[in-house]
Order: structure tokens, then C-alpha cells, then sequence
């Protein structure tokens, strides 16, 4: 059996992630492939009770670190692995590059710590294509207002997402040949447009 693909979307909150993971999931559905959709932190019943503590409660920068590693070694021994081994592409709303965007970015932790944990966690695991939707602060700050109740991320200041953004422009330069880079400013059927196209080229 092929071994599945893993695809992993990133950006900063308010980036409209979830309209375009829905679209690429119909499209690839209908090409006659299994997917399987899941989110970080989450995707497992732990991984979702991390993901809670995360949302709402303070704490330090370390112990956020290592509870983002907490539910990504979960998620991905109980739900990446084994859909990947049976063939089926796992389509994941954030991954590791997020917390080099969120916490080493935006956050100025320890790159060195977080490559530790990467490894322990990951091993070899990386995404096949991490597809990045592209958006300034102050857009993304328009559009949070209007949707919902700002989680403890989404609060930040528009300084701390200007470091997250420049963060993931520096991952996506150095992995090159893995990201996928969209303008989430666009309108939002030119970016499902541009990123289905783009996706011909995985299968």
C-alpha cells in the first residue's frame, strides 16, 4: 500500500485557514483519496483537554512548550502514523512550525529547546507539504474582531503576530522545497483556487 501524505497548514490567527483545509479536504475526497482531518494541539480526546489549558490558562513559556509537545507526541503516535501507514493523507491545522512561530518568534524561546523536543517527539516525521497562509497583524486583527472572543493567543498584541509572521516567512525560506506560501489576503476563492492547483502537483 503508498504510503499516505502528510500536509500541514500554518499562519497566524485570523490567516482563514479552516475555509481552505475544508476545500482541499472536498477536492481530495472526490480524487478517491481517505482523508483524514485533524488540528494542533488536538486531535486526540488528551490532545483537546491540552489544547483547553492552552486556550484559557496562563502559564510559562516552557510549560506551554512542552504541553504543545505533549499533545503532538499523542497526536501523532495515535492519529498521523497510523492514517499515514494505511495510505490516507492527513490534512493538520498547525504542526511543529507553529511553535517556531508562536513560542520562538513570537515568544523569543530557546530555538535550541525546541529542536530538542522536535526530535524526541518526531523523529524523522515531517510534513510532505506545509501550505502557509500569508497575512498581516493588522488584517488578521480585523478579521478576529469580527468572528469571535479572542483565546489567550489570539490576544496578543499585533507586534507579537508581526514576530510569529516574520517567524514562519523565515521557516518557509529556509524549507523551501516543503512550504507552499498563499496571500490570505486574497479573496477567498482565488486562494482555494491557487492552493487546489497547487495540490495537483502532490498527487
Amino acid at each position: 500500500m503508498q504510503q499516505g501524505k502528510f500536509i500541514t497548514f500554518e499562519g497566524i490567527d485570523g490567516a482563514g485557514k479552516t475555509t481552505q483545509i475544508d476545500a482541499l479536504e472536498h477536492w481530495l475526497e472526490k480524487q478517491g483519496i481517505e482523508v483524514v482531518r485533524t488540528r494542533e494541539p488536538g486531535g486526540t480526546p488528551l490532545g483537546e483537554k491540552i489544547r483547553a489549558m492552552l486556550l484559557a490558562d496562563d502559564m510559562s513559556v516552557t510549560a506551554e512548550t512542552l504541553l504543545f509537545f505533549a499533545s503532538r507526541a499523542e497526536h501523532i503516535e495515535r492519529v498521523v502514523v497510523p492514517a499515514l501507514e494505511r495510505g490516507a493523507w492527513v490534512l493538520s491545522d498547525r504542526f511543529t512550525d507553529a511553535t517556531y512561530a508562536y513560542q520562538v518568534g513570537g515568544k523569543n524561546y530557546d530555538p535550541a529547546k525546541v529542536e530538542a523536543l522536535e526530535s524526541l517527539v518526531q523523529g524523522a516525521l515531517q510534513p510532505f507539504k506545509t501550505v502557509l497562509f500569508d497575512l498581516s497583524p493588522d488584517i488578521a486583527a480585523q478579521r478576529l474582531a469580527k468572528a469571535r472572543a479572542a483565546d489567550r493567543f489570539e490576544a496578543e498584541s499585533r507586534e507579537f503576530f508581526r514576530r510569529v509572521r516574520e517567524a514562519y516567512l523565515d521557516r518557509a525560506q529556509r524549507c523551501a522545497r516543503r512550504f507552499f506560501i498563499l496571500d490570505a489576503s486574497l479573496e477567498p476563492q482565488a486562494i482555494t483556487d491557487a492552493l487546489l492547483q497547487e495540490a495537483q502537483s502532490w498527487i
